[in-house]
């Protein structure tokens, strides 16, 4: 199978701490640049998707964001700005900002994977959608695993569990070599 691309949550996954930190103040995590350069390698379009309910509170815009993402080198970057509550189609774990980047970009959402730390938002909104799932253990990771597993895990297992974004990076490469192999 070809990896049309992979999307990756912000905070807890790229950086930070799994809480809102204003893109000015946000510190990537020591090997997500690697994963990132890895990626890239590979020819695989990288594309942000992160609830950023924050920017409706005014404590950040979604241009801040946009310019961070940039500054990455991400392919493109669907960000929600609403509030959980807002019943919104695009906030994860709805999986609106998925099927708005296959309508903008010819993506197959079952060729692609998502990457985030947290199973009731990241796994759910991957799984609605048939994408590869996998759960990083930085951030909400280990805490959605142990504590919440119950809100999400039979719907959305993983389908790799990984100690960070670089490990999940190599895992998805891994895979798309075996794949080609084969």
């Amino acid at each position: 199978m070809t990896l049309q691309a992979v999307f990756v949550d912000r905070d807890g996954t790229l950086g930070g701490n799994g809480h809102f930190i204003h893109p000015r103040n946000f510190e990537l995590f020591p090997s997500s640049l690697e994963a990132l350069q890895l990626f890239k390698k590979y020819g695989i379009p990288i594309i942000a998707l992160t609830n950023q309910h924050n920017i409706s509170k005014g404590r950040a815009t979604e241009l801040d964001f946009r310019n961070e993402f940039d500054s990455y080198g991400f392919y493109s970057a669907y960000i929600c700005p609403h509030e959980p509550e807002d019943g919104c189609v695009c906030h994860k774990p709805q999986p609106g900002m998925l099927l708005q980047a296959a309508t903008d970009h010819g993506l197959d959402l079952t060729r692609c994977a998502v990457i985030g730390d947290v199973g009731s938002t990241d796994m759910l909104a991957a799984a609605a959608v048939g994408a590869r799932r996998i759960l990083v253990e930085t951030g909400w990771g280990l805490q959605s695993l142990n504590k919440y597993r119950h809100l999400w895990y039979e719907q959305a297992e993983p389908d790799y569990i990984a100690k960070d974004l670089l490990d999940a990076a190599k895992w998805l490469v891994s895979t798309i070599k075996r794949t080609t192999l084969e």
